[in-house]
């Protein structure tokens, strides 16, 4: 095998589907797994076969033993910026999985760690893999809509309990009974809807816009209702040239990756000469545009090999020893890490702010 990688925390479910990444990676192995509550791992363990001698409830440990190439990391928000600079001192490429940090003064510190240690750092945004935001993208960037003045996402589920990795469903039963306890529900923990899917219209946002920062940002919530971080958000940022409104969402309808909810879950792209509509695993992208007003579906790109997932892309940037580009750019995410901070400070003091440095 070409490559060693490493899962580290369980807290985040996503670690199940980022691991059978690196399972079905023709050329890596899953070298060790690492969370201080071992019970937290054993699906994991059986899904992919994990020997004992490469589970580990201590992370030096997990690193000294597993020499990974890759550590993939998903431990609970607020813990990110201290992990990464633990994997940073042990001279291991990272990769985080969303949301970048819980501030940007934390981003910033992870940025420096990874730089300390001339290794790679790469955030993993789920979305930036679907076919149809790629597309538009794409499409975009070719100015067949001309220059972009507005995004509209609207980002979220049913809530973080409801479902495990490889989408397995949980009952709502069970979602109540863990709410109490879940760190997904903690302030301190960085919890709430706006700090998990916020990053992902903001992140893709400022990717489709080419990096350009909003001016200025306003926001609400809904906290302070039954838990205590919110569940349902909206954020417009105000470019040079127009608004754009970012709203996320614990509590839709149906989740999109089964039944696309209304609103819808996705992007809706608004240039000077064109809009596109381009909707959470959609086969096609919505596109107007002078030369055809009329709402015209357009087929999406494949992904090439290589970039169909973030295991995939992060693995190949170290192998060529290139940086990761585009959602994974650590820069690129401190902008939206930056919009994310001001939304939260917005929401709290219930003021238009300036976008924090």
């Amino acid at each position: 095998m070409a490559f060693r990688v490493a899962g580290i925390s369980f807290d985040h479910m996503h670690m199940g589907d980022l691991l059978r990444m690196a399972h079905d990676h023709p050329e890596a192995e899953i070298a060790g797994v690492f969370d201080p509550n071992p019970d937290r791992m054993c699906r994991a363990i059986a899904d992919f076969g994990i020997p004992e001698s490469r589970v580990f409830t201590e992370l030096e440990a997990c690193i000294e033993t597993a020499r990974p190439d890759l550590a993939i990391l998903c431990v609970k928000t607020a813990e990110h910026a201290a992990y990464t600079e633990r994997l940073a001192a042990l001279g291991v490429n990272v990769m985080v999985e969303k949301p970048f940090a819980a501030t940007a003064d934390e981003a910033r510190r992870m940025i420096a760690a990874m730089e300390k240690s001339g290794k790679t750092l790469a955030i993993n945004w789920p979305l930036a893999w679907v076919e149809s935001h790629a597309t538009a993208k794409r499409w975009v960037d070719e100015g067949k809509i001309g220059k972009l003045i507005e995004v509209h996402s609207y980002g979220g589920n049913r809530g973080p309990l409801y479902h495990l990795a490889d989408k397995i469903e949980v009952s709502r039963e069970e979602v109540e009974r863990q709410k109490p306890t879940s760190w997904w529900y903690k302030r301190e923990a960085g919890g709430g809807s706006l700090l998990d899917y916020l990053g992902y219209g903001a992140t893709l946002g400022t990717w489709y816009m080419n990096g350009e920062a909003p001016l200025d940002v306003t926001s609400a919530w809904d906290a302070g209702g039954e838990v205590e971080v919110d569940q349902h958000s909206i954020t417009i940022c105000r470019y040079s040239a127009g608004l754009s409104k970012m709203e996320t969402r614990w509590g839709t309808f149906t989740d999109p990756w089964t039944i696309q909810p209304q609103p819808k879950c996705g992007f809706v792209l608004v240039g000077e000469d064109g809009t596109i509509s381009s909707y959470d695993y959609d086969e096609f992208i919505t596109v107007q545009n002078r030369a055809q007003p009329n709402p015209t579906r357009v087929p999406v790109d494949r992904l090439p090999e290589g970039r169909r997932n973030g295991v995939e892309y992060v693995l190949g940037c170290i192998s060529e020893e290139k940086k990761p580009e585009g959602c994974l750019d650590p820069a690129l995410c401190l902008t939206a890490q930056r919009i994310v901070d001001t939304a939260f400070q917005a929401a709290e003091s219930k003021r238009t702010m300036e976008l924090l440095p």
